[in-house]
């Protein structure tokens, strides 16, 4: 049986209930004022409602039919303000779709020939995304196709009302859809829902963590029943479908469902080695759990979650600001954020470990190297899942740096110019977040152990970096006062390797306030010369 819910949407209003109210064959869905606020400015914003009016008056003009799809009827109703849509049309949606995309001016995607599939994206102003179906059967068996019941909505297009700031639409729902999203559930439409398109598993766990909603019994079981299906799916697609769980708020209590339900190693089996691998005893938990609680632990550094192992002390003293959200916040390459590679680089950074571990005379467990061989590692893992070059080399400078942000000051010094100055040239543009990271992997080590004085170092050492990069937001390009045509003419050097090291040497020892004049950086040169040891030191 179809039921159908009249929903109405009033943006004036900031609250609203969603009740049912049961007639024989038709269910009232009903906003009142008396339940959950909906801000006015996210509801509907114009852009939206002038894509969705425009698809309405150009598919109206056709006599097509059209129904608004899935997530975004959810979303109406959940009160979210996320607009990608999904539209069905009884019509070649690569035909159609040609004359919507010049009727919106949008780009026209093909995502899939065979089924006709495109996507719509705007060429300039918008925030949408519509996908554009071609319409397999009838409506029902269409709704029926979809992957959770929470998705299964319909909005026949040409019966919208969208005035001022009014949308008025009937909703339609041939499965538990709207019980389920008042029982915050994730439930498969069918049992076929997994082998027919198998990143639905991960899609649910995103849902479940985006929504906070639990994902149902027999739900739950076929998805771990079928996790090795997500083998079948193309890394484009599963990268993706990460990525947006690593933009999660609370990434921790996903990873913990991939985990459960076998996703995660399956995905990645290059971490099936170190689950359960013991550590030396300064660390809490084995090297999995370690790093599942190093995204955490990250989360909470960045504002994106909680930390419940320790009352860390003075959090106000973690340096943040508009500036270093920005930085996070930035993407690196759609849909990735600094954000989410930095979780993600935090999940992988100890994932050479197993390859390097050795038990030393003292008996005391050691991991020589594993951040330089973890880097090669994540290399291979995500070329594999078709990660760009610019995310890769962010993520495996974070893995192959991790350990150097407490390895840049000795005897309890703060760290050098000259140190901060390689650090900032060595990590580019994943600076920043390393520094968040080796936060995140110390919390992550010691857990309810923390140690307050080795925190408080930790967190000054990090602190005065953050304040070189305040200050000097790219590194310092001083005037060229010495070149390789003048340390060739002057000292008598050919060029190669050693004319490389002492140009590099040379700047280093500038930008540190080692010399300031000509003559002044000759006679340091001459001393790189008589003694190559002299510019190693921090």
């Amino acid at each position: 049986m179809l039921f159908i819910f009249d929903a109405t949407i009033h943006f004036s209003v900031l609250l609203f209930l969603m009740q049912c109210v049961f007639l024989p064959t038709t269910l009232l869905f009903i906003y009142a004022e008396s339940m959950q606020s909906i801000p006015t400015s996210t509801i509907l914003e114009p852009t939206i409602a002038t894509a969705i009016t425009i698809l309405k008056t150009q598919l109206s003009q056709r006599d097509i039919e059209s129904y608004i799809m899935g997530g975004f009827v959810r979303n109406i109703m959940l009160g979210i303000p996320k607009y990608d849509l999904d539209i069905v049309v009884r019509e070649d949606a690569l035909v159609i779709g040609t004359k919507l995309a010049e009727a919106l001016t949008a780009h026209f995607v093909v995502l899939d020939d065979v089924n006709r599939v495109v996507r719509l994206l705007p060429r300039y102003d918008g925030n949408w995304q519509i996908d554009l179906a071609t319409m397999q059967g009838q409506l029902e068996q269409d709704m029926l196709r979809r992957d959770f019941s929470i998705n299964a909505f319909a909005i026949n297009l040409s019966e919208i009302i969208l005035q001022n700031d009014v949308l008025t639409a009937t909703v339609l729902d041939n499965s538990t859809g709207l019980e389920d999203i008042k029982n915050k559930i994730i439930r498969m439409v069918s049992p076929l829902a997994f082998a027919a398109d198998p990143i639905r598993l991960l899609r649910g766990v995103r849902l479940a963590g985006e929504l906070g909603f639990d994902i149902e019994p027999q739900t739950y079981a076929k998805m771990q029943c079928e996790q090795a299906l997500i083998k079948t799916v193309a890394a484009e697609r599963i990268r993706d479908e990460l990525l947006r769980i690593f933009a999660l708020c609370n990434t921790g209590a996903a990873l913990d469902l991939l985990i459960r339900l076998g996703l995660l190693t399956t995905i990645i089996p290059e971490l099936l080695p170190s689950v359960g691998l013991e550590q030396s005893p300064e660390h809490t938990w084995d090297v999995f759990q370690h790093s599942v609680q190093s995204v955490t632990a990250l989360d909470y550094l960045l504002h994106y979650g909680a930390w419940n192992y320790y009352q860390v002390p003075n959090p106000q003293n973690i340096p943040w600001d508009e500036s270093t959200q920005a930085y996070f916040a930035e993407a690196v390459s759609a849909p990735s954020t600094r954000r989410s590679l930095c979780k993600l680089a935090a999940l992988l950074h100890d994932i050479a470990k197993p390859q390097t571990r050795i038990i030393n005379k003292t008996g005391r467990i050691r991991f020589y190297g594993h951040p330089q061989k973890g880097a090669e590692v994540v290399i291979s893992i995500l070329e594999r899942l078709r990660f760009s070059q610019r995310e890769i080399k962010f993520m495996q400078n974070i893995v192959r740096h991790h350990l150097r942000p407490v390895q840049m000051s000795e005897n309890g010094a703060l760290p050098t110019r000259r140190a901060i100055y390689r650090y900032r040239r060595d990590l580019e543009e994943a600076g920043i977040a390393t520094l968040y990271f080796s936060l995140a992997d110390h919390l992550a080590t010691r857990g309810p152990n923390l140690e307050i004085k080795d925190w408080d170092r930790h967190l000054e050492d990090v602190r005065f970096i953050m304040r070189d990069y305040s200050n000097n937001h790219n590194l310092p390009q001083l005037p060229n006062i010495l070149n390789g045509t003048i340390i060739q003419k002057e000292l008598g050097i050919k060029p190669g390797k050693e004319l490389g090291r002492i140009l590099e040497e040379l700047n280093e020892a500038q930008v540190a306030g080692e010399f300031e004049t000509r003559e002044q950086g000759l006679e340091y040169a001459r001393k790189l010369m008589a003694c190559p040891s002299l510019g190693s030191n921090p």
